[in-house]
């Protein structure tokens, strides 16, 4: 018993002591519980006294806020209400003047009917004393009126009538003729634009906007410098220059192919270009002179006589290029004097220079057969030579066999089939006759016709002309082709004075 007891004792003290070791600990975690709660409690609560400050915070900004708005809408409440009576106002105001010039509308008509009434009362006395000075009634009047009206209608009818017949012959010989031109134009088509302009082709479309310019500058230098009409259409990646002088029409397609090529297209250096072309094509002529008294196989001719000659490769007659037709001449007329027994070589001669004239003739006055003659004497061509180129349209005698055979030879050449067509030198005189009538007057330094001649362009001198007088030259010009040319349709006259400073930086 004593052997268990201090065990037990050992136990029961363990147990105490572990329980009361257990209930501090329990005691301790309860405090630690505890204390914990109340630091939740006292952030919970603080968290809770700002939301509580926010909360009022944004009460009151909401409020301010609000009053703000209130404040803004009765602002433009009382602007808007002062606009409505301002309006108000107005309407007032233009209803007080409604009213006035109703009341004056009314005393107007007034006016109005009491005239009105009087007129009628005029009307009807007239009408009594035309009756009474005419001794006729109001139907017996219109009668009388509508005898003559009809006599009047009926020979307006009948002049009608004429006029009608007159302008269907006309259209009928019109589209006659438009037949006819439509065919020849489907045989020789080509030749005919050969003749008259040159294509110039492009290598694209952009060129076009390039050859035009700002505001046309560009084509207008190049057609006051060269004299030729630049037409810009719709035919894709060309243009055209036309010109009846072939020259002319010559220079202005190189030089145009030149500026397309190089891409430097403005005033001055298209100025150049045609320049440098003009002497190109002189030389141009100078060969081809040369070259067509090779083929002819004439000797003899001094130089200034095979440049002259040179120009009849750019020149048409009848539609017929004048080298090649001297050409021809010279050699129909070396085969008939030949057979003939006459003098070969002067009758070649002569055939060959026969046209001569038609390289000058737009410069100088007089016939081709009397320019050329005149020429050809100033540079020692033998006598029977000049008398057959004075002679071959019978403007003088011919004096020798030789003379006949050119005229014959160049009868020959002319009339073979396909040679000549005989409205194309006609028209050419008329362009150069209208030139050389609007260059005759005073101040004028250059003239054009262009557009088929419906236009001639016409260059002035600065210094002489001002633009006033410019002004009053145009109208001079435009009379004066009135009064001694034929012409269909109408002439445009521009007269452009251009001045130019020039410097040289040294």
């Amino acid at each position: 018993m004593n052997q268990i007891l201090p065990p037990l004792f050992a136990l029961l003290l363990g147990l105490a002591v572990g329980y009361m070791a257990h209930r501090f600990q329990v005691e301790r975690q309860r405090q630690q519980d505890l204390s914990k709660a109340e630091d939740i409690l006292k952030g919970a609560n603080e968290q809770a006294r700002l939301i509580e400050i926010q909360a009022r915070d944004n009460a009151l900004k909401v409020m301010q806020d609000a009053e703000k708005e209130l404040k803004d809408r009765r602002h433009e409440l009382n602007q808007d209400e002062s606009r409505l009576q301002k309006r108000r106002n107005d309407l007032d105001s233009r209803a007080e003047k409604l009213e006035r010039r109703e009341q004056n509308l009314n005393k107007r008509q007034s006016a109005m009917d009491r005239r009105a009434n009087e007129i009628d009362k005029m009307y009807d006395d007239q009408v009594a004393k035309l009756q009474e000075i005419s001794q006729m009634t109001i139907d017996e009047a219109r009668e009388h009126l509508l005898a003559q009206v009809e006599k009047d209608a009926r020979g307006d009818m009948a002049r009608i009538v004429r006029q009608i017949e007159a302008e269907a012959r006309e259209d009928g010989e019109k589209r006659a003729r438009k037949l006819i031109a439509d065919a020849i134009q489907r045989v020789a088509s080509e030749h005919v634009a050969e003749v008259t302009s040159k294509i110039v082709p492009l290598p694209n479309d952009d060129m076009k906007g390039r050859i035009v310019g700002r505001n046309g500058r560009n084509i207008r230098a190049f057609e006051q410098a060269a004299g030729v009409d630049v037409i810009v259409d719709d035919t894709p990646e060309s243009v055209t220059i036309s010109c009846f002088d072939s020259v002319r029409r010559e220079i202005g397609r190189r030089a145009m192919t030149r500026l397309t090529l190089d891409g430097r297209i403005h005033p001055a250096h298209i100025e150049k270009i045609i320049k440098e072309e003009t002497k190109a094509v002189d030389k141009i002529m100078a060969e081809a002179g040369e070259q067509a008294a090779y083929d002819a196989g004439i000797r003899g001719l001094k130089p200034e006589v095979l440049r002259m000659m040179g120009r009849l490769k750019f020149r048409t007659s009848y539609g017929q290029n004048q080298l090649s037709h001297a050409v021809e001449v010279a050699k129909l007329s070396a085969i008939i004097a030949a057979e003939l027994g006459a003098d070969v070589e002067m009758s070649k001669m002569g055939g060959f220079l026969h046209d001569i004239g038609k390289a000058m003739d737009h410069n100088q006055e007089g016939t081709h057969a009397a320019l050329g003659a005149e020429f050809c004497r100033r540079y020692g061509v033998p006598d029977k030579v000049v008398n057959a180129i004075a002679s071959h349209h019978h403007e003088v005698d011919q004096e020798s066999v030789e003379a006949v055979i050119a005229e014959a030879a160049d009868a020959i050449s002319g009339a073979r089939p396909g040679a000549r067509r005989e409205d194309l030198e006609a028209y050419i005189k008329r362009i150069r006759a209208l030139e050389d009538l609007a260059a005759s007057f005073t101040g004028v330094q250059k003239a054009y016709a262009i557009q088929a001649g419906r236009e001639v362009r016409i260059i002035v001198r600065p210094d002489e002309i001002d633009d006033f007088t410019a002004g009053k030259l145009a109208r001079d010009i435009a009379k004066q082709i009135e009064e001694t040319m034929q012409y269909p349709g109408q002439i445009k006259v521009i007269v452009i004075r251009e001045t130019r400073a020039i410097d040289y930086a040294k």
